[in-house]
């Protein structure tokens, strides 16, 4: 019996960074099980789109497929764009199984990959001391996606015994230069960024500039194509290929 199919579903981006380091990240996955067909799709702005993934998983011989969407919150995106792009496609092939699994979100372990980044560009900017920490993400007009990152930023900064605050680089306040500026209002100087999300693009780069204008002193590189994201997606992917199972 042939196990399911895995397709990691990235939103997309113009930056074309953001599809080679999904492109990096579905590499390292693939590198952990060989045994698996195992493919990058985009929703939208990148290339292989979902649609035509699909159509090359079945006429490949797939009749089940596990979608892992590489998304960090439930937001708009893993409440509207997935669930209709996954209608079109069994819409199309009647006799075809899709299961989605969670979205990738933030996972805790996720701040382990976030500290290596972050030690990383304080090596850089010979950094050695912090009294403040931002954790910079995405940003929603869903609330509750909001709330679950401030909440993963308050686990970050009880990790390191410092005050944390969390930012936001589109839809929602405080932007990181905010955040930034008001740990300097407080007489902070040594306050670094850490970027919570999984590639580069317009909205991290935004990100890292408005807090470096306003005085942070690093800010970290994205997720990226690290082991515990590649492992993430596995864990995810278990979850979903067991729920095809006939019961």
């Amino acid at each position: 019996m042939t196990a399911p199919a895995l397709v990691a579903l990235a939103h997309g981006s113009r930056d074309p960074r953001s599809a080679q380091t999904i492109t990096s990240l579905v590499d390292e996955v693939r590198s952990m099980r060989p045994d698996l067909r195992i493919e990058p799709a985009f929703l939208d702005l990148c290339k292989p789109g979902f649609p035509s993934v699909v159509d090359r998983l079945v006429r490949a011989g797939y009749d089940e497929i596990v979608v892992v969407p590489l998304l960090l919150t439930e937001a708009y995106h893993a409440k509207v764009d997935v669930p209709e792009a996954i209608a079109a496609a069994t819409s199309r092939h009647e006799s075809l199984r899709i299961r989605v699994t969670g979205v990738l979100g933030l996972e805790p372990a996720f701040l382990e990959v976030l500290d290596r980044r972050l030690r990383t560009a304080l090596s850089r900017a010979r950094v050695r001391e912090l009294d403040g920490l931002v954790l910079a993400a995405a940003g929603s007009s869903d609330q509750l996606a909001n709330q679950a990152v401030a909440r993963l930023a308050r686990l970050w900064g009880a990790r390191h015994h410092l005050p944390t605050l969390a930012a936001f680089a589109s839809a929602a306040p405080p932007a990181t230069g905010e955040a930034v500026r008001q740990f300097r209002a407080e007489g902070r100087r040594h306050i670094a960024v850490g970027s919570m999300f999984l590639a580069p693009g317009t909205l991290p780069d935004r990100a890292a500039e408005l807090a470096l204008e306003a005085g942070a002193v690093a800010v970290s590189e994205t997720l990226g194509a690290d082991p515990q994201v590649a492992r993430t997606v596995l864990a995810r992917y278990a979850v979903g290929a067991v729920e095809l199972v006939p019961v």
